[in-house]
């Protein structure tokens, strides 16, 4: 079978099987060896992966938040989607974008719109967004979305570009990288290959080995970061996560860039959707498990969490591992600007506006970051997994996500918002080990209440 040397299912499966013969005491010395921040093999993630004793999962989920503090510090990075369109020629089952739905009120956005949508995304007070649109050949080409970027670039204050995109080839990502992006972020949705094909029965998604090696395509044609995922609920979630783990061992092994991001949507309901229920529903305390697997397996990983989930669960993996959360999300084209229930992709379950989640993260103890000086700085791909790998990406990351909070607080923020953020600044820089970067930092924060903008290390 093609591509096996990527994702072997026979020994997933095994892996699996020999998972489940560990004992407790071999499990909790699993645990122990993760906290060196070094990661876990695939043998070790297929035994945590598949415990339900409550005693080691909350010992499994505190070692998860130590690690994930160790090498990203407390922050949270924060970000929005921007999806140009909705119109694809897929028949993803799970997907409200899919071919045959009549219902859906079908639109692609021009560049106006774009830059429109990406304002409206910068009056909330974000920088970073992801752009995300349908699978459409005719209507969105790779210059619909490098047209996109570049005009997003010059149109706003927007400093950083992710994109969630289909398959391309090596020419069409080296257009992609050259517009300036940051991370290509594509999500195999499930690696089961039965499940993925009953799942996409027609149009180019149907091709599971073309979208299994787009991130090697990317790589080839210069994009340094990559981010990928599994969509929870299509198939076993153990057998998906570990099939993602093998994926990201087999990009570091031979690239020496593992995945920048690991995203852990779970399936949720979309209009016309051709799945009635969810196929493997995951459980709160299953998709905590499999995020806190994830931070100790490839701890140099980010961790994103969307508005897929309810505000409850996401505020209690803000503790667990995740790094990086979407909020005031619109998961349709236009939405910032009128929000359309029947052109979305699946519904959200998170409606807090970006200024409440960030009283919400303060008020847990974390930073709020919008930074975006790695992308800049060229601290991307091997050079930004060496720092992470040895736990060095936070001596950057904290100065950085201060400034940029700061900078959030002085333009966008409400008064409670303000006051929480202060008091939480006022600490972080307190955490600052180099005195050296700590003067400077201060000093930056002066300026930046001035008026000044986008300082970074």
């Amino acid at each position: 079978m093609e591509n096996e040397n990527i994702i072997n299912e026979q020994k997933i499966f095994s892996l699996l099987d020999q998972g489940k013969q560990a004992t407790r005491e071999e499990i909790f010395e699993i645990i122990e060896k993760a906290k060196d921040c070094y990661g876990l093999t695939l043998e070790e993630a297929a035994v945590l992966i598949q415990t339900e004793d409550k005693e080691i999962l909350e010992t499994l989920f505190e070692t998860a938040k130590m690690i994930k503090e160790e090498i990203y510090g407390n922050r949270i990075v924060v970000f929005a989607p921007l999806y140009t369109s909705n119109e694809c020629t897929n028949n993803c089952l799970y997907c409200g974008f899919r071919a045959e739905n009549r219902t859906l009120h079908r639109k692609t956005l021009n560049i106006q719109e774009i830059v429109q949508e990406a304002q409206a995304i910068e009056q909330q007070g974000h920088k970073r967004i992801l752009l995300v649109c349908g699978e459409d050949n005719k209507k969105t080409h790779i210059q619909h979305i490098t047209e996109a970027v570049q005009a997003i670039y010059r149109g706003s204050d927007i400093r950083r570009i992710n994109v969630n995109a289909a398959p391309m080839s090596v020419e069409e990502f080296k257009l992609l990288k050259a517009s300036g992006i940051g991370t290509f972020q594509i999500f195999q949705e499930t690696y089961h290959r039965e499940t993925y094909a009953k799942m996409h029965p027609t149009g180019a998604k149907s091709d599971y080995d073309y979208r299994l090696t787009a991130v090697e395509r990317a790589l080839e044609a210069g994009v340094d970061d990559f981010g990928i995922g599994v969509l929870l609920g299509l198939y076993d979630y153990r057998f998906d996560v570990m099939a993602a783990l093998m994926h990201s061992q087999y990009m570091d092994e031979k690239y020496g860039v593992g995945p920048h991001t690991i995203s852990v949507p779970r399936l949720r309901p979309a209009l016309e959707s051709a799945l009635k229920e969810v196929p493997y529903p995951v459980s709160d305390q299953d998709f905590k498990k499999i995020v806190a697997v994830y931070r100790l397996t490839v701890p140099y990983t980010g961790i994103i969490l969307s508005t897929r989930e309810p505000a409850a669960i996401r505020d209690e993996l803000l503790s667990l591992g995740v790094s990086q959360i979407s909020a005031g999300s619109k998961t349709n084209p236009g939405g910032y600007e009128k929000d359309d229930r029947e052109a979305t992709q699946f519904e959200t379950s998170d409606e807090r506006s970006l200024d409440e989640m960030l009283q919400v993260v303060c008020e847990q103890g974390h930073l709020p970051s919008f930074c975006t000086a790695c992308y800049r700085a060229n601290r991307t791909g091997a050079a930004f997994m060496e720092l992470a790998k040895d736990a060095h990406i936070h001596e950057f990351c904290q100065p950085n996500a201060i400034l940029t909070f700061k900078e959030n607080l002085v333009h966008y923020a409400s008064e409670d918002t303000k006051t929480k953020g202060q008091r939480l600044i006022a600490e972080e820089i307190e955490k600052i080990n180099d005195e050296k970067v700590k003067a400077e930092t201060v000093e930056r924060l002066k300026r930046i209440e001035k008026g000044e903008k986008d300082l970074y290390f």
